[in-house]
């Protein structure tokens, strides 16, 4: 009787011990979460986020990489220059879902299926990577962002290698851009005027992750292939844990780009004919004109010669916009005060001849509005020249 209460209390023990670790086993679980595009233009792609569930301790919370913080010291100028600083940051995931319920934006979940090795090691390196020392990156829109760096992190701790289904041919940094600025046209305009050739070459797969919408197309085929070859898939299961409507975007300027743009050619062509026709040269519109082109040329020469944002250092725009005009402000008043025929008009309608002939073969692809704009300073030159040729 007494060894078989011993091996009654040896079983018990025994089964007190698989449950114990069965309980952990299966009391993490992490997600891949994917949240809606929202309408502000920082919130246009989307974002990309990881959920960690202990169920034994009760913690619900996700691991955002991207937090940052619009207060800090020359913001604007820092995000210009691209030395943006993001950081890791920890938010209750009741806190994280009723935000994104609040904003009308739908949050997919993608459970991840990983071991229980791999679960302890990806909670490991998450709680490393919260440090102080290490919670701050550089960000970068397209390489090194809030989805990049989670599907890193999880690959990290991954005992294998995850296989991702083939790339979806065509597609450049560009393409994916407005995919989702389609509903944003000024918002596309100010993005287009900003990147250069390198963000029409086309791209793999493992670049076309930038975007959270291709992060979670990849990860829904995705396996991972183990040392010994056996295969599972990455994701057991998908599901919308936040089901909204979106919010009605709301439209800013009345006016399109195209429309602007078109305004502008025609505003360009009136006062050319009206100059023609009574032989007279307004210096004041040219003047205005000289203005607005250097001014925006000011910002693509910078983003061009200083800026460390990726693909900005091809732009061919800095053929139309540069800041040359604004050196030549001073040269054009003086011309006019003393009644003398100016030369730049005659050299900027070769030049601006020769940038639309180059537009639509030199490997970039501009904005539509940017054929307008174009074609107005144009024909401002040539109404120019016309006007002096008539005096003569």
């Amino acid at each position: 009787m007494k060894y078989k209460l011993r091996y009654l209390l040896v079983a018990l023990l025994l089964c007190g011990f698989a449950n114990a670790y069965s309980s952990k086993s299966d009391s993490i679980r992490f997600s891949l979460l994917t949240c809606a595009p929202g309408s502000e233009i920082y919130a246009h792609f989307g974002h990309t986020a990881i959920r960690y569930e202990n169920y034994t301790r009760k913690v619900d919370l996700v691991f955002n990489y991207g937090m940052f913080n619009f207060r800090e010291p020359h913001f604007v100028w820092r995000f210009v220059k691209g030395e943006t600083d993001y950081q890791l940051g920890i938010t209750p995931y009741i806190y994280f879902k009723a935000e994104y319920a609040m904003r009308g934006s739908s949050v997919y979940q993608q459970v991840l299926n990983l071991t229980q090795a791999e679960k302890e090691k990806l909670l490991d390196l998450l709680e490393t990577n919260y440090r102080p020392a290490n919670r701050v990156y550089r960000y970068n829109y397209f390489y090194d962002n809030c989805t990049t760096r989670a599907r890193d992190k999880i690959e990290e701790a991954i005992g294998g290698e995850v296989v991702y289904p083939d790339s979806i041919a065509g597609k450049t940094f560009r393409s994916i851009v407005h995919e989702f600025t389609s509903e944003a046209k000024w918002d596309e305009l100010g993005i287009d005027m900003c990147l250069g050739a390198e963000a029409d070459v086309e791209i793999g797969k493992r670049l076309q992750m930038f975007a959270p919408f291709y992060m979670l197309h990849y990860a829904d085929d995705a396996y991972i292939l183990g040392a010994n070859g056996d295969k599972r898939p990455l994701v057991l299961e998908k599901t919308k844990i936040v089901d909204v409507e979106p919010e009605p975007f709301e439209p800013g300027f009345p006016l399109s780009p195209m429309a602007c743009g078109i305004l502008f050619l025609v505003i360009c062509l009136v006062m050319g004919w009206i100059q023609w026709k009574k032989r007279r040269i307004w210096w004041g519109w040219d003047l205005c004109l000289l203005l607005l082109q250097g001014l925006a040329g000011c910002l693509v020469a910078f983003l061009f010669f200083f800026s460390v944002h990726p693909t900005v250092g091809s732009n061919w725009l800095l053929w139309l916009f540069n800041p040359l005009p604004l050196f030549y402000l001073p040269f054009l008043v003086w011309h006019e005060k003393k009644g003398r025929k100016d030369p730049y008009h005659v050299i900027n309608v070769v030049y601006l001849t020769l940038f639309i002939v180059i537009f639509p073969i030199c490997g970039q692809e501009f904005n539509l509005t940017v054929l307008p704009l174009a074609l107005g300073l144009l024909m401002n030159s040539v109404s120019r020249v016309l006007v002096w040729k008539k005096k003569v």
